[in-house]
């Protein structure tokens, strides 16, 4: 079991904690302890939580944390990125974020309104009072990603950045960065210029679990199995090749065609598979062994996960910003995840996944898995919506919304997938999914609005 822990909210501007009496902390962490939303949360995560010994030790190794804390830190991610939804409906415009800090993973989220601090503390997280709501740091972002043709070189990365709360522009020639963000025409007030040395590239040589090739002479790799219908296939990175183009496995096998691809602006790519090949829900993690995927829950930031690829192995980190925008020689990519996980030439497409949950596949990055670097992944839900694709999940199939309820019973069902608009039956009543989601036990529609809705 997991050690309790204390609840405190923040009332000064993005990093200061709201100092509580000690009788009415008490209260509040009793609270905490007994019926928050969290603390249901991490009960039940708790209770289903039985990591492999090659994930602890490997995460252990990379994040240079105890086996404990590894073992608590993947429990209060699962029960973080349960509870977000609830929070970011529960705040509405004012929700400024949420992510997860320090060695344990505590749960952090922020909103504009000092009124809603204590809905946040009542929710057994801690909170901070911040300048920019989520929805304005994402506008931001969003004017800087229209004026990217022009940004220079020297600032080729820039995300939404919700612990600091700000947008971050990493650049080697700050004073360019700067010029360029002041003739974007966005609130410069809200943009934070940060020196870098980072020169991202893509990985065009292979990655993702097993190697592939495409056209016989480039090298990707595999990121997750898909299906869509009776047709099997996997995502990749789209720089890996284009609509159309052949692959052969690791093996030098027929393996398939690529019907559909993107870059850059986006990049990502599925690839249908002949009959020679069966897709299964896993990632070949190399020294860590063969690891199960079991779903596609988005991690906050600040959670670990990992990756795998054909170049560099299996490495493990944390995501540093969700909503990023990395620029390559060849366009810009938007709405890519940052994280501090190394990658090599070779490693593109491959599976970037936190726990058993499939996050995305390889884009880009700099550095190497010598000195260390950041990559940047495409995220795997935005894959599988454009193409009508389903995550294929070990032990499970594809993950899909069911056609139809059940004869006789009840449609809902935990461990299943459930798209935005998917229309189920809980004890005679209808709800509609209103955030696509892999339920788990103690999500029954009555109990989490955030996720369903009455019809």
């Amino acid at each position: 079991m997991s050690p309790r822990r204390s609840i405190s909210a923040g009332v000064a501007l993005a990093v200061t904690l709201l100092t509580v009496p000690a009788v009415a902390l008490a209260a509040r962490t009793a609270l905490a302890d007994d019926d928050t939303a969290f603390a249901v949360a991490h009960a039940q995560a708790e209770a289903h939580a039985d990591p492999p010994a090659a994930l602890v030790d490997q995460l252990g190794r990379d994040l240079g944390i105890s086996p404990s804390q590894v073992s608590a830190r993947l429990v209060n991610e699962a029960a973080a990125a349960g509870v977000e939804p609830q929070l970011r409906s529960l705040l509405g415009t004012s929700y400024g974020g949420a992510w997860v800090t320090g060695p344990t993973s505590t749960f952090v989220a922020a909103t504009t309104d000092a009124n809603r601090l204590r809905a946040i503390i009542g929710a057994g997280v801690q909170a901070r009072l911040v300048a920019r709501s989520l929805d304005q740091l994402d506008q931001v972002k969003a004017g800087l990603d229209r004026a990217s043709a022009r940004a220079p070189r020297t600032a080729p990365v820039w995300y939404v950045d919700v612990a600091s709360n700000s947008v971050v522009v990493l650049s080697s020639a700050p004073d360019q960065a700067r010029a360029w963000v002041g003739a974007s025409g966005v609130d410069g007030s809200a943009v934070q210029v940060v020196r870098s040395a980072e020169r991202p590239r893509t990985f065009y040589d292979v990655r993702g679990g097993d190697a592939y090739y495409i056209n016989g002479n480039t090298r990707c790799s595999v990121g997750f199995s898909v299906s869509r219908g009776a047709q099997g296939g996997f995502v990749s990175a789209g720089h890996c090749g284009t609509t159309g183009s052949s692959t052969t496995g690791s093996n030098q096998v027929g393996q398939g065609t690529f019907q559909g691809s993107s870059f850059p602006g986006n990049d990502y790519s599925w690839v249908a598979v002949n009959s020679s090949w069966t897709p299964r829900g896993v990632v070949n993690a190399y020294s860590a062994g063969v690891l199960p995927i079991h779903g596609s829950t988005v991690a906050v930031a600040g959670s670990s996960i990992c990756r795998a690829g054909s170049t560099s192995g299996y490495h493990c980190g944390t995501v540093q910003q969700l909503n990023t925008s990395v620029t390559y020689s060849q366009g810009t990519v938007y709405e890519v995840t940052r994280t501090n996980v190394c990658a090599e030439p070779g490693d593109s497409g491959g599976s970037f996944f936190s726990g058993d949950q499939a996050q995305g596949v390889t884009s880009g990055g700099s550095g190497d898995c010598s000195s260390g670097g950041t990559t940047y992944f495409q995220p795997v839900n935005e894959i599988l919506s454009t193409y009508g694709l389903s995550l294929v999940t070990e032990g499970g199939g594809p993950t899909q919304p069911p056609s139809s309820p059940p004869p006789g019973g009840t449609s809902w069902q935990p461990g299943t997938s459930y798209a935005v608009g998917a229309v189920v039956t809980y004890n005679g009543v209808s709800y509609r999914c209103i955030q696509g989601h892999t339920s788990q036990v103690g999500w029954e529609p009555p109990n989490v609005p955030a996720l369903w809705g009455r019809t």
